[in-house]
C-alpha cells in the first residue's frame, strides 16, 4: 500500500532526472523580439518577432504572419506565414500560406503553396539533384500564386 507511492514518485522523478520532456511544450518568439545568434530546440517553436541567424529544431517551426527570419533553418515540418530570407531545410512538410514571402534556398520532402503566396528562389524536394554541381545558376526561379488558381512562373536573371 505505501510502496506504490513510492515507485510512481521514484519512476516521476527518473524521467525528469534522464533529462527526457514530459510534454512537448511550444516556443514562443512574440512580435517586436529580435534575436540574433543560434538557436536550438527539441519542441515546436513560434516566430512571431525576428530571428537574424541559425534555427535547429527537431520539431515544427511556425512563421506567424508578422514574424521575420534572416538566415538558415533546419527543422522537421515548417508553417510559414510571414517572411523567410535564406536556407531552409524541411525534413517533412512545408506549408507556405497565403500572405507569405519565402527567398532563398528551399529544401522539402512535401510542399503546399497557397495562393497569394510568393517562392523565390531554389527550390527542390530533398535529394533532387539540379545538375552539375560545379555550375552556379545565374537565374533565380520565382513562383506566385495567383487567386486565379493559376501559379506563375519566371526565370530572372541575377
Amino acid at each position: 500500500m505505501f510502496g506504490s507511492n513510492k515507485k510512481k514518485e521514484s519512476a516521476a522523478g527518473a524521467s525528469a532526472a534522464s533529462g527526457m520532456p514530459q510534454t512537448n511544450g511550444l516556443n514562443s518568439l512574440v512580435a517586436g523580439t529580435k534575436v540574433e545568434g543560434n538557436i536550438s530546440s527539441t519542441s515546436d517553436i513560434r516566430i512571431d518577432g525576428t530571428i537574424s541567424g541559425t534555427l535547429n529544431c527537431e520539431a515544427k517551426v511556425i512563421i506567424g504572419p508578422t514574424g521575420k527570419i534572416d538566415g538558415e533553418v533546419f527543422c522537421q515540418n515548417a508553417v510559414i506565414e510571414g517572411k523567410f530570407v535564406g536556407t531552409l531545410h524541411v525534413k517533412d512538410l512545408l506549408n507556405i500560406r497565403e500572405n507569405a514571402h519565402v527567398e532563398g534556398n528551399i529544401r522539402y520532402n512535401k510542399l503546399v503553396v497557397q495562393m497569394g503566396a510568393a517562392l523565390i528562389g531554389d527550390v527542390r524536394l530533398n535529394g533532387a539533384s539540379g545538375g552539375n554541381s560545379n555550375t552556379k545558376s545565374k537565374s533565380k526561379t520565382i513562383v506566385e500564386a495567383r487567386p486565379n488558381g493559376k501559379a506563375t512562373t519566371a526565370e530572372a536573371a541575377r
